[in-house]
């Protein structure tokens, strides 16, 4: 007898997905002291990155999660800045 395998789904939701987590990582590693700086930036960067192509796929209708890919971009972007102005007020 054939087993039946798993639907798969039509949509493309890793990018969203990515930079979500991403985000998420790059805001709470950015309240801690020396070694957040490490992880922050290029965990933001890849959050950015990757909601820009997660919320190109969801305009293009290949994922359904565009919501995800923006918050997730958000995130990243406010994870950067918030390195940016302590490395800026502890260079004064």
């Amino acid at each position: 007898m054939m087993r039946k395998s798993a639907p798969q789904s039509m949509f493309r939701d890793g990018a969203g997905s990515l930079a979500l987590v991403a985000g998420i990582v790059a805001v709470i590693c950015a309240f801690v002291p020396f070694v957040g700086d490490f992880v922050t930036i290029p965990t933001g960067l890849v959050a950015v990155i990757s909601g820009w192509i997660g919320l190109g796929r969801a305009v293009d209708g290949d994922a359904s999660n565009g919501r995800e890919a923006v918050i997730g971009a958000a995130l990243g972007g406010a994870g950067l800045f918030i390195v940016f102005l302590t490395f800026a007020a502890s260079s004064m």
